[in-house]
């Protein structure tokens, strides 16, 4: 999200008569374009957490934080189990492994606990965002967007190429 400064007088000295400035950040509006394309990016839709208990992580958010939560419904064709938790800004989508090759799976034996696995973050138009992407040197994980646990066309964007963090675009 970009920033832009805007100073404001935060007070005066009164030994020196010195005028003391500070900078506050102000957000921009919620849809960004990118300069020069046909999308725009949009608001955070949620944080996905790989959990190595389901039951449990479910608890947590349920029962000992008051969240509401969803069923636990299974994706086999992401190798997943996805749980969601309502928040009031967004969503925490809690994953865990499902069937043999679940990417999930390879996640937590390196992260044993558990942990935050992606982002992810609306655009308008999927087709346009992944061509912009892509042109800008930023790899996909996959040849085409997939259908997501939304059940809206998704695309995760490389690791490597989003500065460590694994960016999930989802047509919103």
């Amino acid at each position: 999200m970009a920033s832009v400064l805007k100073y404001v007088v935060a007070g005066v000295s009164r030994c020196c008569h010195v005028t003391l400035v500070r900078a506050h950040s102000v957000t921009t509006p919620l849809h960004q374009g990118v300069p020069g394309s046909l999308w725009k990016l949009g608001r955070l839709n949620h944080v996905a957490i790989a959990v190595p208990d389901m039951e449990k992580a479910t608890a947590l958010y349920r029962d000992v934080l008051g969240a509401t939560v969803s069923d636990k419904v299974p994706l086999p064709e992401h190798g997943v189990y996805t749980v969601f938790v309502e928040l009031g800004n967004t969503k925490l989508e809690l994953l865990h492994p499902l069937g043999e090759k679940s990417p999930i799976s390879g996640f937590l034996q390196k992260n044993k606990a558990g942990g935050m696995h992606h982002i992810c973050i609306e655009v308008d138009d999927i087709n346009a965002a992944i061509a912009d992407v892509k042109a800008k040197n930023i790899r996909t994980l996959s040849a085409e967007p997939r259908i997501g646990a939304h059940g809206k066309p998704v695309m995760f964007l490389h690791p490597k190429d989003c500065d460590g963090v694994l960016v999930e675009l989802e047509e919103a």
